[in-house]
């Protein structure tokens, strides 16, 4: 098991479906623990009593249907299916409704769902997932690549407040794909995945869904600038150590000295 977490945390994430669907074939003992652990591209079904896309994952799946955050109803319809209480869905709706604000401030557009329920300590789970395809054919406002995609998903465990004060930790993970074709650069493709946590001890006055909207933004700017960094800077770094810029390559003296 171990191994296979091991490979599965390098492997890109355009090819973590099939290498996932692999490892299921050779460890059919470890099929839940698989599943549960490790995170794949988030994919997208339509509302159509709400008029809206939702996005598919474990979160909000009960056998083979999954829950629109939206109307509250299982695609394709399932009976004794799994809600959440009256009053973590009232949180659920909210925050599906602020999240999509945030989504389109910071994403330009893409497309966001939130999923809550309880937990066994008295406490509750929300699920915060962002999909965003910035590629030339999708719905995106700059459509600068070929292909592209952005995944994030952040899962914030709430602990029963003691003393008007509650203990949050969230777990985020982005994927981030993307191919460029262009005659000046040709083709290139980038893709790869950060996981990170982040424990925090909160007061409630001013709501879960306050501290947990200010958690998910501290924490998605640490990893856009660890993507740039690792990702983007590294690619960078290699490509003028192989390929100096012209400017650089003019200036060197040739074999005459002159």
């Amino acid at each position: 098991m171990e191994a296979a977490m091991g490979l599965m945390r390098r492997m890109p994430p355009k090819h973590s479906e099939t290498a996932l669907s692999a490892l299921l074939s050779l460890l059919p003992d470890h099929s839940s623990d698989l599943l549960s652990q490790v995170d794949q591209p988030l994919q997208v079904l339509f509302d159509e009593e709400s008029g809206k896309e939702f996005i598919l994952c474990e979160y909000n799946r009960d056998a083979d249907s999954y829950r629109s955050p939206w109307s509250n109803k299982y695609h394709p319809p399932l009976e004794d299916a799994l809600y959440p209480p009256a009053e973590l869905r009232k949180l659920e709706i909210e925050a599906n409704e602020v999240f999509a604000i945030y989504r389109d401030q910071y994403y330009e557009g893409g497309i966001s769902s939130v999923y809550m329920w309880e937990d066994d300590n008295e406490g509750f789970v929300a699920c915060f997932l962002i999909k965003k395809d910035g590629s030339k054919t999708a719905q995106g406002r700059r459509r600068h690549l070929e292909e592209g995609a952005w995944d994030a998903i952040h899962v914030i465990e709430v602990a029963p407040e003691e003393e008007g004060i509650a203990r949050y930790c969230l777990t985020s993970t982005v994927m981030l794909s993307l191919t460029t074709d262009h005659e000046s650069s040709g083709t290139f493709s980038l893709s790869g995945s950060i996981r990170r946590q982040m424990n925090m001890d909160l007061s409630v006055s001013e709501g879960h869904l306050c501290n947990m909207g200010k958690m998910i933004e501290e924490m998605e700017g640490k990893l856009r600038n660890s993507l740039d960094q690792v990702y983007f800077g590294k690619t960078k770094e290699m490509v003028c150590t192989l390929r100096p810029p012209s400017e650089v390559i003019m200036r060197l003296p040739d074999s005459t000295g002159l």
